[in-house]
């Protein structure tokens, strides 16, 4: 939720002005999210941040519509001894980012959010760790942290120092660069991993001439544009045949968007430097970048050759049985009646489609490099909608919209 809240920022801040009658939902999207990472940080200055609110071994193991709900809502914790430096670091990254969103149209709510950030971020440093070594069983094997806590350090150093420009985050970053290991897995980024986020955001004060003392952060994001053209053979991320951009593990579409976002904004920020990315014998134009990240996002909307759209209620043909509970179970007003944990499992294994159409989430999409998609609930990688894989679209939708 705090990746999905900066991306949202992100967004924001990079393509608000694209987002005409959609930016006061945009806003409102952003506070809705930090909103809630305040109060989850409201006692930081004891040394505790509130990290999950639910049991996911028990709210995993029903199926049943949040009207119904009845599983523990046990609340977790990282604090000094248990650390959990990823989430807090993330927390304070989309503080930050929000921060910058609110500037001028709410400033006393910026400053608590860039306030908030601060010592958020702070705890995070401080307390070293990764929440999963923490919480254990609370967190994996559903949202482990595989990756490490190290790049949400830098992450959220890289947001404060473009909300703050105060120069103790400049140094932080480059004094960390090589110990928190900004060069690994550059084309990577989502949730757990903000490597190719980090060295993308970093660079656009390099092209703009101002921070020469960040160069290795553009050398690695020039890395990662080089990594992710089509015909440049590359093992960390491949094309479908249907030109869909495929990496290994779970719910390939959170790939798509957040990679497909970074590809606009380095486009943008390269284009503003009048700058190009050589890529031996290639190279990455402005209007390259931008062409490829509008591949992913028309092929997202139906252009593949399934003719099917992953948006659901967008398009003439799209994902009918969404691994989504209160979308596949009948809604109150049609039952009344309590739907109890395990009597919803005839909704998740029916053939039917689900009644309650979530209008706009993107699900997961074709999981291997076939381009064939099961339109079923128990394929959860490729039905499930999340709000990280829709946050990034945010922002390419805004600029693909204003620039057709």
């Amino acid at each position: 939720m705090a990746f999905t809240t900066t991306m949202l920022a992100w967004s924001v801040i990079d393509f608000g002005r694209s987002m005409g009658p959609e930016l006061g939902n945009a806003l409102k999207a952003v506070r809705w999210g930090t909103d809630y990472l305040l109060k989850a940080t409201s006692k930081v200055g004891t040394g505790v941040v509130f990290v999950q609110v639910g049991d996911p071994l028990s709210d995993h193991n029903c199926w049943e519509r949040p009207e119904d709900m009845d599983t523990l809502r046990t609340v977790y914790k990282v604090d000094g001894s248990h650390p959990g430096s990823d989430v807090a670091g993330e927390t304070a990254a989309a503080l930050a980012a929000a921060s910058i969103v609110f500037r001028s149209r709410d400033p006393a709510y910026s400053r608590l959010l860039l306030n908030r950030a601060v010592t958020v971020f702070r705890f995070a440093d401080r307390h070293r760790g990764a929440y999963s070594n923490s919480l254990k069983k609370a967190v994996c094997p559903f949202y482990c942290d595989v990756n490490g806590y190290q790049d949400e350090l830098l992450w959220a150093a890289a947001w404060l120092h473009k909300a703050s420009r105060r120069r103790q985050y400049r140094e932080y970053i480059v004094r960390n660069e090589v110990v928190l290991r900004a060069g690994d897995t550059i084309n990577e980024f989502g949730w757990d991993n903000k490597h190719a986020g980090i060295n993308v955001l970093i660079s656009k004060e390099v092209l703009m001439g101002r921070a020469n003392y960040f160069a290795s952060f553009k050398q690695n994001a020039d890395g990662f544009i080089c990594s992710i053209l089509p015909g440049i053979s590359h093992p960390q991320v491949q094309y479908s045949p249907g030109g869909l951009i495929f990496k290994a593990g779970g719910s390939n579409m959170q790939h798509v968007t957040s990679l497909s976002f970074l590809l606009l904004a380095y486009s943008n920020y390269l284009s503003h430097a009048n700058k190009i990315v050589p890529c031996g014998e290639t190279t990455a134009t402005p209007a390259l970048l931008k062409h490829l990240a509008k591949r992913q996002v028309d092929y997202i909307l139906g252009d593949n050759p399934m003719g099917m759209s992953y948006m659901v209620g967008y398009g003439a043909r799209y994902p009918q049985r969404i691994h989504h509970r209160a979308s596949s179970l009948p809604s109150v007003a049609v039952h009344p009646a309590h739907i109890g944990c395990k009597a919803g499992s005839r909704y998740f294994l029916s053939p039917n489609p689900n009644p309650n159409v979530l209008v706009g989430a993107v699900v997961g999409g074709p999981n291997n490099n076939t381009d064939a998609f099961p339109d079923s609930r128990p394929f959860y990688q490729e039905t499930e909608p999340t709000t990280y894989i829709n946050a990034p679209l945010v922002g390419l939708l805004a600029f693909f919209s204003a620039h057709s």
